[in-house]
């Protein structure tokens, strides 16, 4: 079987946002083909392997001319002939060919664009779904469809009203399926519609297909939701839960958090009080970047106070980076990780953080980002290493959909050889 790369191309298209993104090719030697577009961030983390972008007045500086140059120049040259197969073999080479530690010199999107239609040309050369080639790579005999955390409400950075909270999103951990899980999130979320409206407020979604209602306050916010979960004849709490994206590095300033509404800042501390009054009030189960990236004593706080009863979810404080996954696992600061392939650059690095996170008892959520195209990769990785959780937007825009449409036609295809849900402990 001829599964040596015989050719790798590029293409400048536009993600979701309408900002260039990267879509790879990639063509063994056999004939088979495989292709990956990649995403990107808006709330990014300083700490994340580093994009190529043009600069200059193209696209507002945002072209990817120069990471389309990378693939086809210096990445195609350098991975032609590698074995497909061999998927740590070739991400090594990719690694090796930009030599940087945050991959600034060739791009991580350069690299994740090629690491990733690699494995899906692996896979149809084994004749395999992407989910079933993943679980290969991820050492997995038991693949499971993941519970969905969709953002319905925008704030912060993704909404222009008073939320500080960047994304309230609803978990459907009760279902028995995912196709149940994904009915009652959609019955939720046009319950959500009809109460907005009824309130007065426009029902415009914003990147990730949530709703960005005129709310003065976050309690607004999570009161509204617990409305719409009952609304749709659902119990909160234990059909339906709550989860929240603080994205609390946007907010920190000055050794301060500095939500709207209090400009005169917030200790760390009282972040993680204000936290514990919504977990008392609200089916609130999980909460990602709390405090800011770099704030590990408040963190450590967090986990010790909190910890015993939300998942604490580290986003712009792990980047799917296994060095810092281990510091922070090692001090007690956070308990469950997100992983977001383009912010590591290649399949294998995050293979390789999703191991470590699970011989930790840490467990994962695979993530989407704000930028989106319609490539539903991040779904079969779900499922393929047993995550347990995805974070891919409301049920809603058909970049979000597409990954749940995927879900679906995984789960109706497996014939109920596939479990929904979290993974079993142990």
């Amino acid at each position: 079987m001829k599964t040596g790369i015989k050719r790798v191309d590029a293409l400048e298209i536009l993600d979701s946002r309408g900002h260039p993104t990267l879509e790879v090719d990639v063509e063994l030697e056999g004939g088979w083909t495989g292709r990956a577009a990649v995403p990107a961030g808006a709330s990014t983390g300083s700490h994340e392997a580093r994009e190529l972008r043009d600069g200059g007045p193209r696209y507002g500086g945002r072209g990817v001319s120069r990471a389309v140059a990378a693939v086809t120049g210096e990445l195609a040259r350098a991975v032609r002939g590698v074995d497909a197969l061999d998927q740590p073999g070739l991400d090594r080479v990719l690694v090796e060919a930009d030599g940087t530690r945050r991959k600034e010199r060739l791009g991580a999107n350069s690299l994740l664009g090629v690491s990733l239609a690699a494995a899906r040309a692996g896979a149809r050369a084994k004749g395999l779904p992407l989910y079933r080639r993943l679980a290969e790579l991820a050492g997995k005999e038991r693949p499971i469809l993941p519970v969905p955390q969709l953002n319905v409400i925008n704030g912060g950075r993704h909404a222009d009203n008073g939320l500080q909270v960047q994304e309230f999103m609803i978990m459907p951990g009760g279902a028995s399926s995912f196709a149940e899980a994904l009915r009652w999130a959609a019955e939720v979320y046009h319950s959500l519609r009809e109460l907005l409206r009824r309130g007065g407020h426009t029902v415009n979604v914003g990147d990730e297909g949530g709703f960005a209602p005129g709310l003065r306050t976050d309690e607004e916010a999570l009161e509204v939701l617990v409305r719409s979960i009952q609304a749709a004849g659902l119990a909160p709490g234990r059909d339906v839960s709550l989860a929240l994206d603080a994205a609390a590095s946007e907010f920190f300033q000055d050794g301060r958090y500095r939500p709207t509404g209090r400009p005169e800042g917030l200790t760390a501390g009282e972040m993680i009080e204000l936290y514990r009054t919504w977990a008392d009030a609200y089916p609130v189960i999980s909460l990602e970047d709390g405090l800011a990236e770099d704030d590990w004593e408040g963190w450590v706080e967090l986990t010790s106070r909190l910890g015993g009863r939300l998942q604490l979810v580290g986003d712009d404080l792990f980047v799917t980076d296994p060095e810092r996954l281990e510091q922070g696992l090692r001090r007690g600061a956070a308990n469950a990780i997100l992983i977001k392939v383009n912010q590591i650059g290649t399949l294998t690095e995050t293979l390789h953080t999703l191991a470590l996170a699970e011989r930790r008892g840490c467990p994962a959520v695979i993530s989407h980002r704000s930028g989106e195209t319609g490539d539903t990769f991040i779904a079969d990785l779900a499922v393929g290493t047993a995550a347990g959780q995805i974070k891919t937007g409301a049920p809603c825009r058909g970049e979000r959909v597409a990954k749940y449409n995927r879900l679906l036609r995984i789960e109706a295809e497996a014939g109920g050889q596939l479990g929904y849900g979290l993974p079993a402990e142990g």
